[in-house]
């Protein structure tokens, strides 16, 4: 059984829904970001962080990667071509759509007060519009971005479709607004929210 170390309000809850998709136990320890226990796991103290046989893998990114990668599920195979279509779709939603999230996230809460620059956030908002125009252009007609197999790029931008409503932000709708909630309706992702719905760090 896996541990994964994370409040569910975080990226934690990316690789509570890849576990459900591979249909493998885990055990939630709800840590916030910056937690002391942290210190020892992940010298930034953020979270997520999974233990696998007691040993740490950080980045929900590489997490959920890792999992899918060990499992044979939701990936295509390391040094194929389409692998790396796999992977760029997975840049692009880190960089494109995730960096403008999270830039407005860190000038909205994050960063200490000081530190904030409320201007930033407009230009943030207009980097996430550009890429959800860019991710209609390359999902085309497809269910997901590689086909008509869901991969690991396709779960984070589901998952960021919800960071983006949680800040207001809308994505639009026609192909890519039909896709996003195609994403999030799947079975695992439900089983995840719930269990992130029903978890006392949550409510």
């Amino acid at each position: 059984m896996y541990k994964l170390i994370g409040s569910p309000k975080t990226r934690a809850f990316r690789v509570m829904w890849m576990l459900e998709e591979l249909g493998q136990s885990y055990d939630l320890d709800p840590v916030p970001p910056r937690a002391a226990t942290l210190a020892t796991l992940n010298p930034a103290m953020k979270v997520p962080v999974l233990l696998d046989d007691g040993q740490p893998i950080i980045d929900s990114v590489a997490i959920c990667q890792y999992l899918a990668d060990k499992h044979g599920q939701l990936t295509y195979p390391a040094g194929s071509l389409l692998r790396a279509q796999q992977d760029s779709f997975t840049q692009f939603t880190v960089d494109e759509v995730e960096g403008a999230l999270w830039t407005a996230a860190k000038h909205t809460f994050a960063l200490p007060e000081e530190h904030r620059v409320k201007a930033v956030k407009a230009s943030c908002q207009f980097e996430f519009d550009r890429a959800m125009t860019t991710l209609a252009t390359r999902l085309g007609n497809n269910t997901f971005v590689m086909g008509d197999q869901f991969t690991v790029p396709d779960l984070l931008i589901g998952h960021c479709g919800g960071w983006a409503a949680s800040a207001g932000w809308s994505v639009p709708e026609g192909s890519v607004g039909d896709y996003i909630r195609r994403v999030r309706s799947r079975p695992a992702f439900l089983k995840a929210q719930a269990a992130r719905d029903n978890s006392a760090d949550y409510r």
